[in-house]
This record gives structure tokens, sequence and C-alpha cells, in this order.
């Protein structure tokens, strides 16, 4: 079928999806991500509450008929399971587990043990002062059991350690790390597969494809195997942008974490079209600039020469991920549509920006034809 016939036809059928004149099970398989990608990896995307109450009918026919793996984006995170010690709000994760398992699809629990969204008793005692190692890993260990017990057999993989490692491969200060030392990680690794054997366990990071990083994740896996502890993979987060990382960088660690003997996940994918301060060429979410307009350049839609480059990106990155098919176990691009896109807020609130595959309006982008066609020559 010629491109142009092929778009057409896409976009016909998001448009019969998104106005609700045909359910996601009648979507036409070959123009379905899920479907183009079948034989080589399972492809996903991240859920907001929005769409795991099924409050948004035009992104539940997208998420029903493009993927076949979701992630919690920020429902499971410490802070909203367990906002105070021993209180475990369990609500919003029934729910996503609850979606995913109706349609079908493979769970991701994200996250288990992650500096920045930890709730702050965690390493406080009742006067306000730092706990020590035994009971911050006691903290740890009563956390990853009872989340994962409760979701035992449910659950095909969680992300067990986000983001322990800096840029320059050291680890990160955070109050895990200065409480427990670089044992936490095996520790985490060990708490969930005493609670769920059977469960994949995931590290997962940003600015993977930095050397330094690259080196640092791979000395902690190492570390962590030559212990026996179990790690089934790594989880690439993809927070890309429109002119960095080169794809070289990015596959060298691919071919390095994979020679590891563990799956690889290009999991958090987007691909931004906005200018970035150096400072930010990661994902660290506690950096903030204030708003102004020469970084909020596209605030009145998406120049054309610009799509085509944003395009052009995804199309070279998804080959690249078609060339080591066999080291990928699963794509999942974070957020379903543009207006659900966290970098609208990061690290500038308020601005504009187009880094996902559907747009606004729920409607692919011109190139999701040209990356149906790459994965099913």
């Amino acid at each position: 079928m010629k491109k142009t016939k092929k778009l057409a036809m896409l976009v016909a059928g998001f448009m019969l999806l998104s106005s609700g004149g045909l359910t996601a099970q009648q979507a036409t398989e070959r123009l379905a991500l899920k479907a183009a990608f079948a034989d080589k990896f399972a492809i996903g995307t991240a859920l907001n509450l929005n769409q795991i109450y099924e409050k948004d009918s035009k992104a539940k026919a997208l998420i029903e008929s493009q993927f076949n793996t979701i992630t919690a984006e920020n429902c499971m995170k410490a802070m909203y399971l367990q906002p105070r010690e021993g209180e475990f709000n369990f609500k919003d994760a029934d729910r996503f587990v609850e979606y995913g398992e109706k349609h079908g699809m493979r769970l991701i629990g994200h996250t288990l043990i992650w500096h920045s969204q930890a709730p702050g008793w965690f390493f406080k005692d009742k006067e306000g002062k730092e706990v020590s190692k035994e009971v911050l890993i006691e903290r740890m260990r009563k956390h990853i059991h009872t989340v994962l017990s409760r979701y035992k057999g449910r659950i095909k993989g969680w992300d067990v350690v986000n983001e322990a490692i800096l840029d320059n491969g050291e680890w990160r200060q955070s109050k895990f790390y200065q409480i427990i030392g670089e044992d936490f990680v095996r520790l985490a690794f060990q708490f969930a597969h005493e609670a769920d054997p059977d469960a994949e366990l995931y590290y997962n990071d940003y600015s993977m494809f930095l050397e330094g990083r690259r080196k640092g994740v791979v000395s902690m896996v190492r570390k962590l195997q030559e212990k026996g502890g179990k790690i089934d993979g790594i989880g690439m987060q993809g927070h890309l942008n429109i002119d960095y990382p080169a794809l070289s960088d990015f596959e060298n660690s691919l071919l390095a974490f994979s020679a590891l003997g563990v799956k690889v996940m290009i999991t958090e994918m987007e691909i931004s079209v906005l200018p970035a301060p150096k400072q930010t060429r990661g994902a660290e979410v506690s950096t903030r600039f204030t708003y102004n307009k020469q970084l909020d350049p596209y605030a009145k839609g998406l120049p054309k020469d610009k799509e085509l480059l944003l395009g052009q990106r995804y199309k070279d990155f998804f080959a690249l991920f078609l060339k080591h098919r066999d080291k990928i176990d699963r794509v999942t691009v974070w957020g379903v549509t543009d207006g659900d896109s966290w970098k609208n807020n990061w690290p500038v609130p308020g601005r504009r920006d187009y880094p996902l595959l559907f747009d606004r309006n729920y409607r692919p982008k011109s190139f999701v034809a040209d990356i149906i066609d790459i994965a099913t020559k």
C-alpha cells in the first residue's frame, strides 16, 4: 500500500475512533502500532488518572487499539501508595491493574524506590530526626513487600529502583544512599524478589546514553549480579530531544546493557521539540526555569518543517530499535497524546510541547504511518 493511501486510512480510522464511530476492537489491526510491532517487541504507554478511570473516551480508544502494555505514570509511586507510615492507599493502583487486566495488557509497576517521590516520613522519626540505617531498611522492606504481595501474579514487571546514578557515573546522594549506602539497591531487589518471585525486576534511569551514566549503571548491575541478586531488565528512559542525543551514543549504551544478560526496555519515551538549557538535558524533575516566550516558540502550533524533523527523529530511533529487536523487550511512550505529556510543564511550566505520536486532537501525526511501514517491511 502506498504511503499516502495508508496515511489517509490511518487518519480516517483515528478520526472515527476519536468521534466514537468505531470501537477499539474494530480498529484495523494493520494500522495499529501494537500489531505492526507484534513480533518485534511490546508497544506501551503511560496512563494518567483520567485514563485509568476511563473518563477520557478518546484516549481510551487509542490506548486499547494501539498499545499492549501500560505503565502507571504516577499512582504507584511511594508518596501516593503510602503517604503516611502504615497507611496504604491502593484505590488508584487497583483501578490501574483492573483496567489493564480487562483489556489483556501487560502491566508495569512504576516505581518502588525513587528519591524524588518518596514520602518525607520515610527518612524521619517522630522527632523529625533522620532515621537509622536499620529503620530505613525495614521501611523499604515493608513497603515493597506490601505492594508486591498485593499484586503478586498480576503485574508482570516492576521498576524496582529509579534513577540512582548520576551523569558522571557516581552514586546519587539520595537519602537512601546517604543512610544505607549503595546496598540499598541490592536490598530493594531482594525484597521485591521475596514478595513476588515470578515478577520481572528492572532498574530504570534517564540519560542512559551518557558514557558516565552507562559505566556507572553497568558497574552497579554487575555488583548486584555478583551478589546473586535478581535483575531482569534495564529501562533506558527515552526523554529525548530533537537534536540530542546522538543515535550512536544511545546504541552504545543499549549494547552495553544487553551484554549484561538482561532485557533492555525503552521507557518513558518522548522527543521534545522545544529549546532546553544544557543543564536540563535529562529528566531531573526538581529542575525549574521561569517561563519566557523564547523558551516557548511554538505556542500557536508546530510548524510543518519542525514536524518533519520530529518525524525523522522518531523514525531514526524506531529503526534503531528494530535493528536490535533481539535485545529490546518493550518500547513505552510517556503519555498518550501531546496534551498528556509532562514536557508541557518541565522544565519550564506552561509551555506547549509536541513530543508524542498523537496530537492534542487524538490523531496520529503524519510520521506514524512511516513508523508502521518501517515495522511491517
